[in-house]
């Protein structure tokens, strides 16, 4: 073999064989174990980020150790192809949308594959592509049927200069993110989605989940925000007349610690109160225009205005201001809280800022601090303070008074979510399009299975500012049974397109429906899933509700969708995440082109482990780099002798059993540091101390037969074991190690459990507790016999001379300790 590693040559061998063998096309083998892998796949932005390549080569090297192990292994890989990125990029460029995403989607898969990432490349798919969001759209007008989907009007940020609907995240000090115009609220129909019809079900599943982050599932649990309370009224008395504001509590124990209401901007009474006065109408427009996200309002400053009105509480019938507050959302509960500033953090804050009463209500029950001048106390306790309530426990309360308002027709307990139903209009041009047809009386009907896909013209300019569907009302114009009828011209919200494409890749080229269950059940779940923690609520979520649909229309049988999650870590460069903004990028294809694909995928295995963010560091690719030509060296250097003979273990000697030894107690390392632990980086630094012992018998072991025949074993475990992380060096040492078969067939080396066992022990001689000597004894070595030769030993007499030897401990293959004064 050439004694010279050269990464371009090998890697491109290599690539060629895996194209020529179709090395990672997949097929349903029925009676072999399945093992499905998954990264979540990217968008088409044009070029890969080392955060990609970090993702996808933890995703390939778990795929080919399962694959080793002799598993049927599907990893397939796509594009979230649909988006507003690709909006803007058209209008920057002067482009259409759907030809720029086609020619980023042809680099990025020229760059995966010169990573050499095992996809089933048959199995490629494009969100944008009619074939698969035509699915999406036929399994829409399903849910519509069975009435999982309506439209409704709601209240959204929207931006005038972009023409969307924003997330309260994507309103900066009330401009829109990308615009920067000042964002409106305002009443739109949207389409919804009744992901609260399975809250409980999403709830309760996470328990299956052994194998995901303990994060991931208390984000999710978070999210769906399940409580147990009290939603109950208070009287209005106000401009218009007797009503009722309703609000929910998770602590009717504190209901009579209430000193104010508090609503959001956009509720009823708050736009009531703005048409009476300017003062409380210029407040609710500086709310509105805030867009505010619910993760800063914890921190924000809490601002507020009196709207002027009283609210009745149900049990004293004592009057409650009503204000506006900042802090509350309209999107979340019933837009309207009772405020207990003695009780609660944020209404004590607000409490104090506008001079309201705070009236304690609960003291504590086990010598919890108690400091209402400085803070609220939120702990459980006793009421007190109450009137026929004081003395219960906050337990005891929470019953009686539900009880008190059931009774009287004032409220009742109620089980409430924090999750909210998915609103997924977009008002975007490059989106799947909602099918749905809006008839002339008003009405919307599905689009019919036989007009699908309703597909989106992709020859379009973009003016940056109307979807060109909307500009071109002959776009929408189409007909019912024989009747004229507008299809509907917004989009799905790009979460719609991820939340089902791991089923797919099961089937892709199923053109009669939406999924082969035949197929997919043979997959399905996928066994092991990759991606950032950035998507662990929503992406996730959504998944795992479009599964259970999938299941309850016959076509999956699984509850959930993945079952080991892996959320890999950034990558940084000087203690930041690399980005275009801050300078500090990496480029993967110079790496790739100075130091080869697997120099990259090994020290972004070898720099930390896949959950904790790896730091770039320059030094350390050139380490890895000299890793991968040394190992080449010994290969070449142990090549030059010729042929190994086979191996006889009754042959070898001290060295040759101490080199055999560390080859099996390597081979059970790096198997439990993939198989379990997914360490990776002490799987390589393992093989790395087997390469320096294999260096080391060069001189000690000599080259004779059974020393070459070892040496032979070592080398050729390293690279199986190694072969998954670097596969293309993998494949030329295979062959060049005299196999025919290539690395990827191969399978995973065993333990031989014989070559673990040592005929010798080294074992540490104290005296009166302190080291002494060291000993080699034979494994077979008795008590009696142990503790002779340690008493020999030089040292140890040196210690015990002229002393009384009272006591001799053996700690068997471990230490000898000898008391003696």
């Amino acid at each position: 073999m050439d004694a010279q590693y050269r990464p371009d040559q090998v890697e491109q061998e290599a690539q060629q064989h895996w194209d020529t063998a179709r090395s990672f096309k997949v097929t349903e083998q029925p009676g072999k174990e399945t093992f499905y892998c998954l990264s979540m796949f990217p968008y088409p932005s044009g070029r890969l980020h080392m955060g990609h390549v970090r993702n996808y080569t933890i995703g390939d090297v778990i795929s080919r150790y399962q694959r080793m192990l002799g598993k049927n292994v599907l990893q397939p890989m796509g594009w979230d192809a649909f988006g507003l990125p690709a909006e803007n990029a058209a209008i920057k460029n002067k482009s259409a949308p759907a030809a720029w995403t086609y020619e980023n989607i042809d680099y990025m898969r020229g760059q995966l594959q010169r990573l050499g990432f095992g996809y089933d490349w048959d199995r490629e798919l494009a969100t944008c592509r009619p074939e698969y969001y035509r699915w999406e759209q036929w399994f829409f007008t399903k849910l519509y049927e069975k009435g999982l989907v309506y439209k409704k009007m709601s209240t959204v940020n929207w931006d005038p200069v972009d023409q969307t609907v924003l997330a309260n995240e994507q309103v900066i000090e009330g401009r829109g993110w990308r615009s920067g115009a000042l964002v409106e609220r305002k009443e739109i129909p949207q389409w919804f989605v009744k992901i609260t019809a399975y809250a409980d079900e999403l709830l309760n599943d996470l328990d299956q989940l052994d194998g995901w982050p303990e994060q991931v599932k208390a984000m999710q649990k978070n999210w769906i925000g399940r409580s147990e309370g009290v939603e109950l009224d208070f009287a209005i008395e106000g401009p218009r007349g007797n009503e009722l504001l309703r609000v929910y509590t998770t602590r009717p124990d504190t209901l009579m610690g209430v000193s104010y209401m508090a609503v959001a901007a956009d509720h009823p009474l708050a736009s009531a109160a703005a048409e009476r006065d300017p003062e409380v109408a210029a407040f609710v427009d500086e709310c509105q225009r805030a867009g505010v996200a619910e993760a800063d309002i914890a921190t924000m400053e809490k601002k507020g205005i009196f709207t002027g009105v009283y609210a009745r509480h149900p049990i004293s019938g004592e009057e409650v201001p009503v204000w506006i507050a900042n802090f509350v959302l309209m999107s979340y509960g019933t837009g309207a809280v009772m405020a207990v500033p003695a009780h609660d953090q944020r209404d004590f804050e607000f409490a104090h800022k506008y001079g309201l009463p705070i009236n304690q209500v609960i003291e504590p029950a086990h010598g919890e601090t108690l400091d209402l001048d400085n803070e609220a106390f939120t702990a459980k306790g006793k009421l007190v303070n109450s009137g026929e309530f004081d003395g219960l426990t906050s337990e005891q309360a929470f019953d009686a008074i539900a009880a008190w308002l059931s009774e009287r027709g004032l409220g009742e307990k109620k089980v409430n979510y924090r999750l909210r139903d998915w609103g997924v209009s977009r008002q975007r041009y490059w989106g799947t399009p909602i099918p749905m047809l809006t008839l002339e009386d008003g009405s919307q009907v599905p689009v019919p299975e036989d007009q699908l896909p309703v597909a989106l013209p992709e020859d379009v300019e973009m003016d940056g500012v109307v979807s060109p569907i909307k500009a071109d009302p002959e776009w929408a114009k189409t007909q019912y049974q024989g009747q004229p009828a507008f299809r509907e011209t917004d989009t799905f919200d790009t979460f719609m397109e991820s939340s089902w494409y791991y089923a797919r890749f099961t089937c892709p080229d199923e053109d009669q429906a939406m999924l082969d269950p035949a197929r997919a059940n043979y997959w399905l779940p996928v066994d092991q899933y990759v991606g950032g923690i950035e998507h662990a609520i929503l992406h996730l979520l959504y998944a795992r509700f479009f599964h259970k649909l999938l299941r309850d229309t016959g076509l999956v049988e699984s509850d959930e969708p993945f079952k080991q999650l892996l959320c890999q870590g950034m990558v940084l460069k000087d203690g930041a995440k690399m980005s275009k903004s801050k300078g500090n990028t990496v480029d993967p294809q110079q790496m790739i082109e100075e130091f080869g694909a697997d120099t990259v995928r090994l020290f972004m295995m070898f720099a930390a482990p896949p959950e904790q963010s790896l730091e770039w560091n320059d030094s350390g690719v050139e380490g890895a780099h000299r890793f991968l030509k040394r190992l080449w060296r010994l290969v070449a250097e142990h090549l030059e002798g010729g042929p190994a003979p086979a191996l006889d273990p009754a042959a070898l000697d001290g060295s040759g059993k101490t080199l055999r030894r560390k080859t099996h107690e390597t081979i059970q390392k790096v198997s439990d540091d993939i198989s379990r632990r997914y360490t990776f980086n002490t799987a390589i630094a393992a093989v790395m101390e087997l390469s320096n012992e294999v260096s080391r018998s060069f001189n000690e072991g000599g080259d004779e037969g059974p020393a070459r025949a070892v040496r032979q074993e070592a080398l050729e475990a390293a690279v199986l074991l190694l072969s998954p992380i670097v596969p293309h060096a993998a494949h030329a040492l295979w062959h060049a190690l005299g196999h025919d078969e290539a690395v990827i067939d191969a399978a995973w080396p065993a333990v031989d459990e014989s070559a673990l066992v040592k005929d010798t022990l080294e074992m540490v001689v104290q005296v009166n507790g302190k080291v002494r000597a060291k000993l080699t004894v034979p494994a077979s070595a008795d008590k009696e016999s142990v503790e002779a030769l340690a008493r020999e030993e030089a040292n140890v007499v040196r210690f015990t001379e002229g002393k009384t030897i009272r006591k001799v401990i053996v700690v068997p293959g471990k230490l000898v300790n000898i008391v003696a004064n």
